[in-house]
């Protein structure tokens, strides 16, 4: 079988180069030609011989792009194919502070929330730190030549510190500059509360911004809409993500998506106040999508405004995410699972 070019680290390449008998300095030629999407055979500056070598025993990685919608906003939403035949969505959006891509990390998810439509299949595995970085690789060739993404969310389908090993890997090769060269402040993970990961992560030294799908304020709403909420209470994520803001300097994303007549009263502000009290965070108000095929009910918009503007009120940063993509399955998840009941029963 094939080894992937793509699952090798700047240093696993180079250890793997002097293993065949080739030169290190190859590796970083590859890694290059690789955040270019290039086929082995386009690396020019390889030799001919060196080429026919990596063919024979080696494959790039790529995944393939069997979908693309563009939303009247520009948002464009991306379904790839891996090898195995799994698909995983990725969403390329155009936003003030540069292009940004939101990328997968697992195939699936065995987190169960209730909001969320990349549950609905379960978990079907983790994807390789290669298969991560694909996904970046696809969408940037996709808007032409260079490097056109500046900033990457690891908020599509999966939990991030469920396949931990493979996440951190990832976040070191795409900001390797031999590759992508992407900066660590451009680059967010949101988790929904996995103490262990969270407490691990900060003594990366990553310094990325850190995002918590908390999405209530209390232990009891909380666990109704979140099963990981039975294990990790709030206090104990709020504890860890202090503790990560103390190592990285980076302020606490606290993402809080607003369901119709469940967490948006006046209590549930006064109770994110109070938890929130002396953490240095900002909350992301997200409009629950209503296109999503959950039983759960979006809210009216002026409702989720006004829920901001008392939150503020209280002394608590916040804002509204500006919904992007809503028109083409935005909601993570929806273009996959369209795509496997379409496919269903085919060979």
């Amino acid at each position: 079988m094939k080894k992937i070019l793509m699952d090798f680290s700047l240093r696993e390449l180079k250890e793997e180069f002097e293993r065949i008998g080739e030169k290190a300095f190859h590796a970083k030629q590859v890694i290059k030609w690789l955040a270019l999407q290039k086929p082995i055979e386009e690396m020019t500056d390889l030799s001919i011989a060196l080429r026919g070598k990596l063919r024979r025993s080696y494959t790039e990685g790529y995944a393939e792009t069997c979908r693309v919608l563009t939303a009247a906003d520009g948002t464009r939403k991306y379904l790839f194919r891996y090898e195995d035949g799994s698909t995983v969505e990725s969403v390329f959006m155009q936003k003030e502070y540069g292009n940004t891509v939101c990328i997968s990390t697992q195939v699936g998810c065995r987190m169960g929330c209730a909001f969320c439509a990349s549950c609905k299949d379960g978990w079907k595995r983790n994807l390789t730190a290669g298969e991560i970085l694909a996904q970046v690789v696809a969408v940037n060739a996709a808007q032409g030549e260079g490097r056109n993404i500046n900033n990457i969310v690891l908020m599509g389908m999966g939990e991030p510190f469920d396949n931990y090993e493979n996440v951190v890997k990832f976040i070191r090769m795409v900001n390797n500059s031999a590759g992508m060269g992407i900066g660590l402040r451009g680059i967010s993970l949101s988790t929904c509360g996995l103490v262990e990961g969270i407490e691990r992560f900060a003594e990366e030294g990553l310094g990325v911004t850190l995002s918590i799908s908390l999405h209530a304020a209390s232990d009891e709403k909380r666990i109704q809409i979140m099963p990981t909420a039975q294990k990790y209470k709030i206090h104990e994520i709020l504890s860890a993500a202090k503790t990560y803001f103390l190592k990285t300097g980076r302020r606490i994303i606290i993402e809080y998506a607003i369901i119709d007549g469940f967490n948006d009263t006046k209590e549930d502000v006064f109770l994110l106040k109070d938890i929130l009290h002396g953490m240095n965070c900002h909350v992301n108000l997200i409009p629950l999508n209503g296109n999503d095929g959950l039983k759960l009910k979006a809210p009216d918009k002026r409702k989720v405004y006004a829920f901001c503007a008392m939150l503020e009120k209280e002394g608590i940063s916040a804002t509204v995410r500006k919904s992007m993509g809503g028109d083409i399955a935005g909601a993570c998840g929806q273009l996959r699972q369209q795509y496997i009941g379409e496919n269903e029963g085919k060979a």
